[in-house]
């Protein structure tokens, strides 16, 4: 009877390295800089979301309904809502990136005539919030991931 060697699944190096990234994430979460960027995203978005009945531009139906998709999916990105490990979260950012410029132009863009004075100022101001929080936190999740490429040897560029 030959008894074969496995090591089990706990010490596999793969696993192991996952679990201090996560374990470092986890500090970056808990950080006062981490909590703020996901408060004001949360906040921001569900402004957004909102914005055309409390800015008064809800009889602008595209654009009502624009904002209203961009406030819900941006909250849900920049907050947590597709994973709590804030280096994956927050490798998302660059996308909130792109809906706070969304944001800035869809007065625009959007079909109908929708450029209103009240429309345009409060798109471009959320925007440029959504715009400025994301960027923020893609800096928070590269400079969270900074340490462990350096481990791995990997350029942090």
């Amino acid at each position: 009877m030959a008894t074969s060697s496995r090591s089990s699944m706990e010490t596999h190096p793969d696993i192991l390295d996952m679990r201090k990234r996560h374990e470092m994430a986890e500090r970056a979460s808990t950080t006062p800089r981490g909590q703020a960027i996901e408060t004001l995203a949360l906040l921001t978005g569900l402004y957004l979301a909102a914005s055309p009945w409390i800015a008064g531009f809800n009889g602008l139906t595209t654009l009502a309904v624009n904002n209203l998709i961009l406030g819900i999916a941006y909250a849900l990105l920049m907050s947590g809502g597709f994973g709590r490990a804030y280096e994956r979260t927050h490798g998302m950012a660059w996308a909130c990136c792109a809906l706070g410029l969304w944001t800035i132009i869809s007065p625009w863009a959007v079909a109908g005539d929708v450029s209103t004075t009240r429309s345009v100022v409060n798109n471009v101001i959320v925007g440029v919030i959504a715009l400025l929080l994301g960027l923020a936190a893609s800096a928070a999740a590269k400079s969270a991931d900074a340490p462990s490429a350096k481990r791995r040897g990997m350029p942090t560029t």
